[in-house]
């Protein structure tokens, strides 16, 4: 019994002096210059620096005196006043000793480095002192109400991620009052006209009624609403072009709403940055230059032409002169359409009649040339409003092309044709290249679509694949009635394996796409083609095709665009004419030429005079009529439409119609007709025939 005391005793002991070692150890190293104490974090010094801690006892280290079973450690102690003669676990005391001695020099060490004072570290603000009260409410705002004010989450995003950057502090007030920027902004907005848009689209918040720093916080997140709605209607318009017909494509360009805010905030000129959304195309700032002439003019109404019988020039025939009514109006008439000859001359004569037809043309009016009722009550009704609205209308269209309209590589060349105008043009560097005249497509389910793309190749003595739609509403009931019309105008016919029927006619100087197709593939399936009808050129009004583009002077315009992709190779229309025969051959572009497809009723001419053409297909009052009676942001979103189906119609072959093959068919499919593919071995007699792309 007294050995195990006496072991006891022996094992409390060392324990005890282990814990004076380590203590001694630990001071050390605490005091030492040469060992610091591990740094801590900001948060860490920040929150030890919060809790108020006394200053620890500057004693000496322990010496053997000190040395006793009490004071060793709290845990200890207590466990032998409890008992003792309690047996203790050998690892008892260096458990519970431990943590209490190392922490006290924690403890001064964090003391040492820690601020004098109990504030939390923060880094310094860049927010000037001034602007602080804005900047608080900004922040309160954008979390509160942001998805109120603005309304796309794109938009919403670039905002909170902008002001989050800059520490919420004002863009458009400087302590507490509105900045030069602020104004400069909302001038802008405000001559959005200027630009044909509407500025009520774009209100602009009244910062001298906004004298707390919440108000000027709503009017500064309100203003940078507009300005985003401004800045995204400038570049891709007012409406999406699908709100207007689903035969309109146009490569989408989107603004970048972080990228407007920050070019908004730093910019030394406002009006210039919020001007760089609109488009930069000539035609669109000549139009925009028309606009404020129109506004600007004072327009005087001139003295009403008065009623009277139907006037009307009757040309020449064959055994009839030509017919030329008299009138007193005519002087008066002349006047008003701006004939400067013969101004008082009372014949209605052919250039009278002409010049009515115009005017008819340029007014909706069915364009016969006849002076009538309806007619006379159009030249007396101002036109100023109704061309300032034609004007607008157009630049929105600008808005949806690309704004880079041809390839860099071959000097920005790029081919427009407008459809109201029925005119094509070859641009490059900024000039006219080369013009001709075009044939487009009837109104209707017929209209040639708007559209941008690239043409990549032209092909010479091309095949006809005739499309279901003319197959089975127009050829097959036309078959029905005389099963020998498809022969005589050179059409084959044969069923293809899948049971559907093709229609096509082969390479030569009776094809409907003559001599040369010009291909950019698109969705809706049309080309530009030459024509062995050259008649419907001299119209005025050429709307008769499909859809399709027929082109008046096609080997020149190949000549034109080979010369441009392939400069050394040195074509000219003699050339191109020296290719013409029976087999397809495809000439590849380098470089593919963009191809723009516009509907311009109102431009500038190379004189620069304001010109307007007939709304063919009706697009102007139909986008009036959106504009007038719709909200702008609703006419943002996209219009889904039905897209064209090719599947094959119903019907058939009719009794009686010879077909050009006895094997089932040649095995291509539409669009492998259409886009090339897979081709089977062809047979001898239609070896031209082996690449087959369809056209209207």
């Amino acid at each position: 019994m007294h050995n195990a005391s006496n072991g006891r005793y022996d094992r409390m002991l060392s324990a005890v002096a282990a814990t004076f070692l380590m203590v001694s150890s630990t001071a050390a190293l605490a005091q030492s210059p040469s060992a610091p104490p591990p740094a801590k974090s900001a948060a860490e010094l920040a929150i030890d620096a919060a809790v108020p801690m006394p200053e620890p006892a500057n004693v000496p280290p322990p010496t053997a005196a000190d040395i006793k079973p009490d004071t060793t450690a709290a845990a200890p102690a207590a466990i032998e006043k409890k008992d003792a003669t309690a047996s203790i676990p050998d690892k008892a005391p260096e458990t519970a000793a431990q943590p209490a001695a190392t922490a006290e020099p924690a403890k001064e060490a964090v003391t040492k480095d820690a601020a004098p004072t109990p504030a939390p570290v923060q880094a310094a603000s860049a927010v000037p002192a001034a602007d602080q009260p804005v900047a608080d409410k900004l922040r309160d705002l954008i979390g509160s109400k942001g998805a109120k004010i603005f309304d796309r989450k794109a938009e919403r995003v670039a905002v909170e991620a902008f002001y989050k950057g800059r520490e919420y502090a004002p863009v458009l007030t400087e302590g507490g009052a509105v900045n030069a920027r602020a104004k400069a902004t909302i001038a802008r907005l405000q001559d959005a006209a200027s630009d044909g848009l509407n500025p009520a689209d774009y209100p602009t918040p009244d910062f001298a009624a906004a004298t707390t720093p919440d108000a000027q916080a709503e009017a500064e997140l309100k203003l940078m609403a507009s300005v985003l709605d401004y800045a995204r209607q400038a570049q891709s318009g007012r409406m999406h072009w699908s709100q207007v017909s689903g035969d309109i494509l146009y490569p989408e360009h989107p603004i970048d709403p972080g990228e407007v805010i920050a070019k908004l905030a730093s910019t030394k000129d406002v009006a210039a940055a919020l001007d760089s959304y609109n488009p930069k195309h000539k035609g669109y700032l000549a139009l925009k230059a028309k606009l404020a002439e129109l506004r600007g003019k004072t327009e005087t109404q001139a003295a009403p032409i008065p009623d009277g019988e139907t006037l009307k020039f009757t040309p020449a025939r064959k055994k009839q002169a030509a017919v030329e009514m008299e009138d007193p109006r005519v002087p008066q008439l002349r006047a008003r359409l701006g004939l400067t000859e013969n101004t008082d001359d009372t014949r209605y004569d052919e250039k009278v009649a002409t010049a009515v037809r115009k005017f008819q043309a340029n007014s909706d009016l069915k364009t016969t040339g006849v002076l009538d009722a309806q007619t006379v009550r159009a030249l007396n009704s101002p036109k100023k409003d109704r061309q300032i609205d034609i004007v607008r209308v157009n630049m929105e269209r600008w808005r949806w092309l690309p704004r880079d309209l041809g390839a860099p590589a071959i000097g920005d060349a790029y081919v427009i044709l407008n459809i109201p105008d029925y005119t094509l043009k070859v641009m490059q560097h900024g000039q006219q290249v080369w013009t001709t005249r075009v044939v487009t497509g009837k109104p209707g389910n017929h209209a040639t679509p708007l559209l941008t793309e690239t043409m990549k190749y032209i092909t010479v003595n091309p095949t006809w694949n005739v499309p279901p739609s003319i197959i089975y509403n127009e050829y097959l009931p036309a078959l029905q009635q005389d099963p020998g019309a498809l022969e005589r105008i050179g059409l084959k016919l044969e069923r293809s394996r899948d049971g559907s029927i093709r229609v096509w006619q082969p390479p030569g100087e009776r094809n409907a796409l003559g001599r040369i197709r010009f291909n950019f593939p698109n969705k809706f399936l049309v080309y530009q083609h030459d024509t062995p009808d050259k008649n419907l050129f001299a119209r005025d009004e050429r709307a008769f095709s499909h859809g399709c583009m027929r082109v008046q002077n096609p080997d020149q315009y190949a000549a034109t665009l080979l010369n441009i992709t392939m400069p050394n190779e040195r074509y000219t229309p003699e050339r191109i004419r020296g290719m013409y025969g029976s087999g397809e051959i495809d000439l590849k572009f380098p470089t593919p030429i963009p191809v723009n497809i516009t509907y311009q009723t109102a431009f500038v001419d190379d004189a620069g005079k304001l010109e307007f053409r007939k709304d063919v297909y009706g697009r102007d009052n139909q986008m009036l009529a959106i504009l007038r009676n719709s909200q702008s942001k609703d006419l943002e979103a996209v219009v889904a439409h039905a897209q064209p189906s090719y599947a094959r119609p119903k019907g058939d072959i009719p009794q009686g119609v010879a077909m050009n093959n006895d094997n089932g068919g040649s095995g291509f499919n539409f669009f492998e007709r259409l886009f090339g593919g897979p081709q089977p071995a062809p047979a001898p007699a239609r070896s031209q025939q082996q690449r087959r792309v369809f056209t209207r």
